[in-house]
Protein backbone atom coordinates (compact mmCIF):
# COMPACT_ATOMS: atom_id res chain seq x y z
CA UNK A 1 0.00 0.00 0.00
CA UNK A 2 1.29 3.45 -0.95
CA UNK A 3 -0.10 6.46 0.95
CA UNK A 4 0.78 9.79 0.38
CA UNK A 5 -0.53 12.81 2.52
CA UNK A 6 -0.78 16.96 2.36
CA UNK A 7 2.09 16.52 -0.90
CA UNK A 8 3.07 20.23 -1.53
CA UNK A 9 6.47 21.09 -3.54
CA UNK A 10 7.65 24.31 -4.77
CA UNK A 11 10.69 25.33 -6.79
CA UNK A 12 11.36 28.97 -6.33
CA UNK A 13 7.95 30.99 -6.30
CA UNK A 14 6.47 28.20 -8.74
CA UNK A 15 3.98 26.20 -6.39
CA UNK A 16 3.81 22.75 -8.65
CA UNK A 17 1.95 20.13 -6.09
CA UNK A 18 -0.51 22.12 -3.74
CA UNK A 19 -1.56 19.20 -1.09
CA UNK A 20 -1.90 16.24 -2.82
CA UNK A 21 -3.06 12.77 -1.20
CA UNK A 22 -3.22 9.35 -2.41
CA UNK A 23 -3.78 5.84 -1.34
CA UNK A 24 -3.15 2.88 -3.69
CA UNK A 25 -3.59 -0.55 -2.88
CA UNK A 26 -1.06 -3.26 -3.65
CA UNK A 27 -1.73 -4.88 -7.00
CA UNK A 28 -3.37 -1.66 -8.34
CA UNK A 29 -1.93 -0.25 -11.83
CA UNK A 30 -2.86 3.86 -11.18
CA UNK A 31 -2.70 5.94 -14.59
CA UNK A 32 -2.14 9.53 -13.99
CA UNK A 33 -3.51 12.14 -16.66
CA UNK A 34 -3.22 15.51 -17.02
CA UNK A 35 -2.35 18.70 -19.13
CA UNK A 36 1.32 19.90 -19.02
CA UNK A 37 2.28 21.48 -15.84
CA UNK A 38 -0.40 20.10 -13.97
CA UNK A 39 2.49 18.56 -11.45
CA UNK A 40 2.14 14.26 -12.75
CA UNK A 41 6.05 13.64 -13.14
CA UNK A 42 7.10 16.02 -10.13
CA UNK A 43 4.33 13.84 -7.79
CA UNK A 44 5.96 10.50 -9.35
CA UNK A 45 9.41 11.43 -8.58
CA UNK A 46 8.56 12.62 -4.64
CA UNK A 47 7.31 9.25 -3.98
CA UNK A 48 10.77 7.70 -4.31
CA UNK A 49 12.33 11.26 -3.39
CA UNK A 50 14.18 12.02 -6.63
CA UNK A 51 12.53 15.18 -5.92
CA UNK A 52 11.63 15.59 -2.04
CA UNK A 53 8.54 17.18 -0.90
CA UNK A 54 8.30 20.70 0.88
CA UNK A 55 5.20 19.03 3.08
CA UNK A 56 3.42 16.01 3.67
CA UNK A 57 4.38 11.89 4.13
CA UNK A 58 5.20 9.05 2.14
CA UNK A 59 3.93 5.92 3.54
CA UNK A 60 5.16 2.33 1.70
CA UNK A 61 3.79 -0.58 3.42
CA UNK A 62 5.68 -0.51 6.79
CA UNK A 63 7.30 2.59 5.85
CA UNK A 64 6.42 5.72 6.80
CA UNK A 65 8.52 9.43 6.29
CA UNK A 66 7.73 12.87 6.62
CA UNK A 67 9.20 14.96 3.60
CA UNK A 68 10.53 17.55 5.76
CA UNK A 69 12.33 15.33 8.09
CA UNK A 70 13.00 11.69 6.19
CA UNK A 71 16.25 10.75 7.29
CA UNK A 72 18.81 8.61 4.69
CA UNK A 73 17.52 5.46 5.99
CA UNK A 74 14.14 6.03 5.29
CA UNK A 75 14.79 7.20 1.94
CA UNK A 76 17.30 3.78 0.60
CA UNK A 77 14.45 2.18 2.58
CA UNK A 78 11.82 3.42 -0.44
CA UNK A 79 13.91 3.83 -3.02
CA UNK A 80 15.22 -0.03 -2.32
CA UNK A 81 11.15 -1.07 -2.99
CA UNK A 82 10.45 1.27 -5.55
CA UNK A 83 12.12 1.30 -9.43
CA UNK A 84 11.22 3.98 -12.16
CA UNK A 85 11.15 3.90 -16.13
CA UNK A 86 12.21 7.38 -17.31
CA UNK A 87 10.91 8.78 -20.30
CA UNK A 88 14.31 8.89 -22.10
CA UNK A 89 15.40 5.55 -21.08
CA UNK A 90 18.43 6.39 -18.71
CA UNK A 91 20.03 3.64 -20.00
CA UNK A 92 24.07 3.83 -20.00
CA UNK A 93 25.07 4.69 -23.28
CA UNK A 94 28.66 2.60 -22.69
CA UNK A 95 26.80 -0.92 -21.38
CA UNK A 96 25.12 -3.06 -23.22
CA UNK A 97 21.54 -4.06 -22.70
CA UNK A 98 22.81 -6.89 -20.70
CA UNK A 99 25.19 -4.67 -19.11
CA UNK A 100 22.33 -1.95 -17.72
CA UNK A 101 20.50 -4.70 -16.54
CA UNK A 102 22.80 -6.28 -14.37
CA UNK A 103 24.06 -2.81 -12.62
CA UNK A 104 21.61 -2.52 -10.16
CA UNK A 105 21.88 -6.21 -8.89
CA UNK A 106 25.65 -6.09 -9.18
CA UNK A 107 26.19 -2.70 -7.82
CA UNK A 108 23.41 -1.65 -5.21
CA UNK A 109 22.10 -5.65 -4.52
CA UNK A 110 25.37 -6.91 -4.42
CA UNK A 111 24.35 -10.18 -6.19
CA UNK A 112 27.05 -12.26 -7.63
CA UNK A 113 27.61 -11.84 -10.87
CA UNK A 114 27.04 -14.70 -12.72
CA UNK A 115 23.34 -15.04 -10.88
CA UNK A 116 22.72 -11.34 -11.54
CA UNK A 117 23.58 -12.50 -15.42
CA UNK A 118 21.44 -15.33 -15.45
CA UNK A 119 18.43 -13.38 -13.50
CA UNK A 120 19.13 -10.27 -16.42
CA UNK A 121 18.54 -12.52 -19.49
CA UNK A 122 15.94 -14.24 -17.73
CA UNK A 123 14.12 -10.54 -17.78
CA UNK A 124 15.55 -9.77 -21.02
CA UNK A 125 13.68 -12.44 -22.32
CA UNK A 126 10.49 -11.56 -20.74
CA UNK A 127 10.69 -8.34 -22.76
CA UNK A 128 11.41 -9.76 -26.12
CA UNK A 129 15.43 -8.74 -26.39
CA UNK A 130 17.06 -12.58 -25.93
CA UNK A 131 18.42 -11.19 -29.53
CA UNK A 132 19.42 -8.09 -28.09
CA UNK A 133 21.24 -8.98 -24.99
CA UNK A 134 24.99 -7.59 -26.46
CA UNK A 135 23.52 -4.65 -28.28
CA UNK A 136 24.07 -0.97 -27.04
CA UNK A 137 21.46 1.79 -26.60
CA UNK A 138 22.69 2.92 -30.10
CA UNK A 139 22.42 -0.10 -31.81
CA UNK A 140 18.54 -0.67 -30.44
CA UNK A 141 15.08 1.12 -31.61
CA UNK A 142 13.79 3.76 -28.97
CA UNK A 143 11.12 0.99 -28.59
CA UNK A 144 13.80 -1.78 -27.36
CA UNK A 145 15.91 0.96 -25.67
CA UNK A 146 12.37 1.55 -23.15
CA UNK A 147 11.78 -2.30 -23.23
CA UNK A 148 15.47 -2.76 -21.64
CA UNK A 149 14.58 -0.09 -19.01
CA UNK A 150 11.54 -1.59 -17.96
CA UNK A 151 13.70 -4.90 -18.05
CA UNK A 152 16.19 -3.41 -15.85
CA UNK A 153 13.19 -1.99 -12.96
CA UNK A 154 11.62 -5.46 -13.25
CA UNK A 155 14.72 -7.33 -12.25
CA UNK A 156 15.20 -5.83 -9.45
CA UNK A 157 11.97 -7.22 -7.97
CA UNK A 158 10.19 -3.83 -6.78
CA UNK A 159 7.34 -3.16 -4.75
CA UNK A 160 6.14 -0.48 -7.05
CA UNK A 161 7.12 0.71 -10.36
CA UNK A 162 6.88 3.66 -11.10
CA UNK A 163 6.49 5.01 -15.08
CA UNK A 164 6.98 8.44 -16.21
CA UNK A 165 5.48 8.93 -19.79
CA UNK A 166 7.10 5.84 -21.12
CA UNK A 167 6.19 6.45 -24.33
CA UNK A 168 6.44 10.01 -24.73
CA UNK A 169 10.23 9.96 -26.53
CA UNK A 170 9.00 6.90 -28.85
CA UNK A 171 8.18 7.36 -32.80
CA UNK A 172 4.58 6.48 -33.28
CA UNK A 173 5.09 3.36 -34.55
CA UNK A 174 7.29 1.75 -31.36
CA UNK A 175 4.26 2.89 -28.72
CA UNK A 176 2.65 -0.22 -29.00
CA UNK A 177 5.49 -2.71 -28.34
CA UNK A 178 6.25 -0.66 -25.15
CA UNK A 179 2.58 -0.66 -24.09
CA UNK A 180 2.41 -4.49 -24.56
CA UNK A 181 5.05 -5.30 -22.25
CA UNK A 182 3.81 -2.77 -19.83
CA UNK A 183 0.09 -4.89 -20.26
CA UNK A 184 2.04 -8.39 -19.23
CA UNK A 185 3.98 -6.33 -16.33
CA UNK A 186 0.48 -5.44 -14.92
CA UNK A 187 -1.03 -8.72 -15.48
CA UNK A 188 2.13 -9.63 -12.93
CA UNK A 189 0.16 -8.34 -10.10
CA UNK A 190 2.92 -5.54 -9.39
CA UNK A 191 1.84 -2.42 -8.49
CA UNK A 192 2.37 0.19 -11.25
CA UNK A 193 1.66 4.01 -11.29
CA UNK A 194 2.10 5.39 -14.41
CA UNK A 195 2.05 8.88 -15.75
CA UNK A 196 0.51 8.55 -19.22
CA UNK A 197 -1.06 10.27 -22.38
CA UNK A 198 -2.16 6.99 -23.36
CA UNK A 199 -5.77 7.21 -22.66
CA UNK A 200 -6.73 3.51 -24.31
CA UNK A 201 -4.29 1.91 -22.18
CA UNK A 202 -5.32 3.84 -18.86
CA UNK A 203 -8.64 2.47 -19.55
CA UNK A 204 -8.01 -0.78 -20.64
CA UNK A 205 -5.24 -1.86 -18.22
CA UNK A 206 -5.33 1.09 -15.10
CA UNK A 207 -7.47 0.02 -12.41
CA UNK A 208 -8.10 3.15 -10.92
CA UNK A 209 -6.95 6.33 -12.77
CA UNK A 210 -6.14 9.85 -11.42
CA UNK A 211 -6.73 13.33 -13.64
CA UNK A 212 -4.70 16.32 -12.33
CA UNK A 213 -4.18 19.92 -13.02
CA UNK A 214 -2.95 23.09 -11.71
CA UNK A 215 -0.57 20.65 -8.47
CA UNK A 216 -4.63 19.20 -7.50
CA UNK A 217 -6.16 15.79 -7.74
CA UNK A 218 -9.30 16.83 -9.60
CA UNK A 219 -10.56 13.37 -10.27
CA UNK A 220 -10.10 9.80 -9.00
CA UNK A 221 -11.88 6.75 -9.52
CA UNK A 222 -12.35 3.77 -12.30
CA UNK A 223 -11.29 4.32 -15.88
CA UNK A 224 -14.95 3.74 -16.69
CA UNK A 225 -15.94 6.73 -14.03
CA UNK A 226 -13.15 9.10 -14.82
CA UNK A 227 -12.85 8.61 -18.37
CA UNK A 228 -16.03 7.44 -19.60
CA UNK A 229 -18.31 9.90 -17.57
CA UNK A 230 -16.03 12.21 -15.88
CA UNK A 231 -17.78 14.61 -12.97
CA UNK A 232 -15.63 17.66 -13.61
CA UNK A 233 -16.07 20.19 -16.21
CA UNK A 234 -12.33 20.16 -16.41
CA UNK A 235 -11.91 16.79 -16.80
CA UNK A 236 -14.01 16.59 -19.71
CA UNK A 237 -12.47 19.17 -21.42
CA UNK A 238 -9.47 17.37 -21.18
CA UNK A 239 -10.30 14.20 -22.74
CA UNK A 240 -12.20 16.23 -25.55
CA UNK A 241 -8.98 18.01 -26.58
CA UNK A 242 -7.26 14.29 -26.39
CA UNK A 243 -9.51 12.98 -28.69
CA UNK A 244 -9.67 15.66 -30.74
Amino acid sequence: MIRLTGIKKSFGDLNVLKGVDMEIEKGEVVAILGPSGSGKTTLLRCINFLDAANEGTVELNEIKADYAAASKKDVMAIRRKTAMVFQNYNLFKNKTALQNVMEGLVMVQKMDKEKARELSIETLNKVGLGERLHYYPSQMSGGQQQRASIARALVLNPEVILFDEPTSALDPELVGEVLQVMKKVAETGITMIVVTHEIAFAHDVASKVIFMDGGRIVEYGTPEEVIDNPREERTRQFLGLIAG
